[in-house]
């Protein structure tokens, strides 16, 4: 192998899905798969969890068709609702069950004579004013959708924190009374996250949505999903495909932002910003080689990284490399290159092919 591989740890993601069960016994779950499965690959996460999940929720139809066109038939979630007519006829053909956010997807509704009448949630805006309707129009809100033909059911209200990831966060708390104070009798109630399911019991409520915590990465800066007894699921690897010995004084890289100070054994393995591996990862951005740590020198390439081998003086072309993953946790490798871990695995670029480990 002389190119990337992300492997997925099927026993991993439903390992971490078990988790969540214990941590919310009595809450259904909606996993979160949108995004690709956070791009760890949609049809093989759900076909992975199908047994594990109570439904799963994507943002986007294409997502929904492409599940139901390979065959999944367990309830799909549309986080962002539908946009016009055809969309909404697709929802309905294809037993989706759309989010309504705004007057505009209600006009739709009432406006529409579809032939097969589907479940709907209803977003709140608690105060993240991102999507949803405000708390105190939710009673129209259920009002009309009970009075157009093509619902047949309202499945619950949801809303989503903005600040969860904030232990004892005094704005989350302040979101959790805004919604649980809603009056809508008789209907299920979602607002819990990855970070609320973790740190806010309170949050459970009828349905949680655990996203990031199902890829074993952990919502919080303080900490990685690992100290918090998830698995990595994905592991990004590659090899080397070139050694050189430098001398003192050698450059290495675009911008020749590093030079060695000492006769230096630089390793090249064949991953990049083209790849995924993100390009203001910085020197000193540890990766493994047989295992070991080693740092990342000079700059990120389109198609290659740099690494000072000196600890691993017996490394030789084709020896394994692991950027992020099984001993490697992402949010390492996210601190490093300022950013989060979710932007790093949603990065990860298609010809990068994913290999399924049970």
């Amino acid at each position: 192998m002389n190119y990337p591989q992300a492997i997925i740890d099927i026993g991993g993601l439903r390992h971490n899905l078990q988790q969540v069960r214990k941590l919310a016994p009595y809450s259904q779950i909606m996993a979160v798969v949108k995004a690709d499965g956070y791009a760890h690959g949609l049809e093989g996460v759900v076909r992975s969890l199908s047994t594990e999940a109570d439904a799963f929720a994507v943002s986007r139809l294409e997502e929904a068709l492409m599940l139901r066109q390979a065959g999944h038939r367990y309830p799909i979630v549309l986080l962002t609702g539908v946009g016009n007519k055809e969309e909404l006829q697709l929802a309905a053909a294809y037993h989706l069950t759309p989010v309504i956010h705004d007057v505009i997807q209600l006009d739709l509704l009432r406006q529409s004579l579809v032939t097969t009448p589907l479940a709907v949630w209803i977003k709140v805006d608690t105060g993240m004013h991102r999507l949803g309707f405000p708390p105190e129009r939710v009673t129209e809100v259920i009002a009309s959708l009970r009075c157009c033909q093509p619902v047949a059911s309202i499945m619950g209200l949801m809303s989503h924190l903005a600040n969860a990831d904030q232990v004892e966060d005094s704005y989350t708390r302040q979101q959790l009374e805004v919604f649980n104070n809603i009056s809508a009798p008789g209907l299920a109630r979602s607002i819990a996250n990855s970070a609320a399911i973790m740190t806010y019991p309170q949050a459970h409520l009828n349905w949680v949505r655990p996203g990031i915590m199902l890829y074993g990465v952990s919502p919080f800066t303080h900490c990685t999903g690992m100290d918090m007894g998830l698995k990595p699921v994905m592991t990004l690897k590659s090899c080397l495909i070139a050694i050189h010995r430098l001398c003192a004084g050698d450059k290495v890289g675009y911008g020749i932002t590093w030079t060695c100070s000492k006769p230096t054994i630089v390793g090249v393995a064949a991953i990049g910003y083209g790849d995924g591996y993100p390009r203001h990862a910085v020197s000193g951005t540890p990766v493994l080689v047989n295992g070991y740590p080693v740092p990342l020198i000079g700059r990120v390439s389109m198609d290659m990284i740099t690494l000072d081998l000196d600890h691993q003086p017996t490394a030789k072309v084709g020896d394994p490399v692991v950027v992020w993953g099984e001993r490697l946790p992402v949010e390492e490798i996210a601190h490093h290159a300022a950013t989060i871990p979710y932007e790093l695995l949603c990065q990860v670029t298609a010809r990068v092919p994913r290999i399924w480990n049970k």
